[in-house]
């Protein structure tokens, strides 16, 4: 067991890298540049604040990083549980990591326009920046479609393999479907309250975190016998 926790452990670490650089990049450095609805604004905080928007690029290709490596090593803990779930897994967050690198090259076309205002079609800088932050948004946005794909088989693996509590698995199946149905609200109901896309994700939520947090301290359960056969099946 002892070089499967280790593996468990390494595996959270990656996914706790992948929670703190989404967090500190989408959550509070996006916010301090782009301003919805003024490109001026938007473009005079990349230029006053080039630092700051250079961190955000940072911390999002660390997100691809981390989210790329995370989803290699949750293949090497559950490969031997299920190679169908365990690639898929590893699959869709490779995906979901891709859309992630998209998006931090619009913020890097975005931030170098400012810089070059000669680069922007037509001379205008500040309206080819803010198009730019709205794609880098997209990207985040319709990722969040492989994001809860891959939330999926990992729950359904926390339940074949009986190395973590069977709740967990649970609500990281039902956070990965609403965090799908979520993908399709903002886009189908863009008049929707902001609630309704927040209850939708708010199980994944709980379920990353903790999944995060019981890989961290726990690894998987000592009382039981790694997995040397590959089921396809889960008892429920």
């Amino acid at each position: 067991m002892r070089p499967l926790k280790k593996t468990a452990r390494t595996t959270g670490l990656l996914y706790l890298g992948v929670a703190i650089t989404g967090m500190l990049g989408f959550l509070l450095i996006r916010p301090e540049i782009y301003v919805a609805g003024d490109a001026a604004a938007t473009l005079a905080n990349l230029i006053d604040r080039e630092t700051l928007a250079r961190l955000g690029i940072a911390l999002e290709l660390l997100v691809v990083l981390t989210q790329a490596l995370a989803a290699v090593w949750f293949y090497k803990l559950f490969r031997t549980v299920s190679t169908t779930a365990a690639g898929s897994l590893t699959a869709f967050g490779l995906i979901n990591s891709i859309a992630i690198l998209s998006s931090a090259a619009f913020l890097v076309t975005a931030l170098t326009v400012a810089l070059e205002p000669a680069l922007a079609p037509g001379g205008d800088a500040a309206a080819t920046a803010q198009l730019m932050y709205e794609m880098s948004g997209a990207f985040w946005g319709v990722g969040a479609l492989f994001f809860g794909l891959w939330l999926i088989p990992m729950g359904y693996l926390a339940l074949a393999s009986e190395w973590m509590p069977r709740p967990l698995g649970w609500i990281l199946i039902a956070g990965g479907i609403g965090y799908i149905l979520s993908a399709f609200v903002v886009y189908l109901v863009p008049g929707a309250p902001g609630a309704v896309e927040l209850a939708l994700t708010m199980l994944a939520t709980v379920g990353e975190f903790w999944m995060i947090g019981y890989l961290l301290i726990k690894g998987v359960r000592s009382d039981i016998e790694p997995r040397i056969a590959m089921p396809e099946h889960v008892a429920v």
